[in-house]
């Protein structure tokens, strides 16, 4: 079942947490994702933050399954920076396996922040942010 994203910026954290540990890992994704970060789960004003973020800071996600990489598309201008390891392992969340976005080792802006996604639909990928070993926030990507 493919999602929209009004849907999913309207599920609670519990929904969200349930649909991720329901979800398999899925294939590393390859090309452009449109992403969309989920800071407020289920509150009503998630919408207009995930529109601020989205033109502000943050935009999405540019796989390259054969290196095994990803950058960032940052920034009111698009800059593709902030580069990842991008492999499978087992999630902090639930030890069940994800694909692991890990800047550990590739940014200094980022090294304390690691991702994981799940392939929840055809094409889309609910995704969990970490900094240290917390959770801080849900995303959203569409390919």
């Amino acid at each position: 079942m493919a999602y929209d994203i009004e849907q999913v910026i309207k599920m609670s954290e519990d929904e969200l947490d349930r649909l991720f540990s329901a979800s398999e890992s899925g294939e590393i994704p390859d090309g452009e994702a449109k992403g969309t970060a989920i800071i407020a789960p289920g509150a009503g004003y998630n919408h207009a933050i995930a529109q601020i973020v989205n033109y502000f800071a943050w935009q999405g996600k540019i796989f390259d399954a054969k290196s095994g990489t990803l950058k960032n598309e940052i920034t009111p201008f698009g800059l593709r920076a902030i580069l990842a390891r991008v492999y499978k392992g087992d999630s902090w969340f639930d030890q069940k396996p994800c694909i692991v976005l890990d800047y550990s080792e590739t940014s200094v802006v980022a090294q304390r922040i690691r991702d994981e996604i799940r392939k929840v639909a055809d094409k889309q990928y609910l995704g969990k942010v970490y900094w240290g070993k917390k959770q801080l926030i849900h995303f959203f990507l569409q390919f």
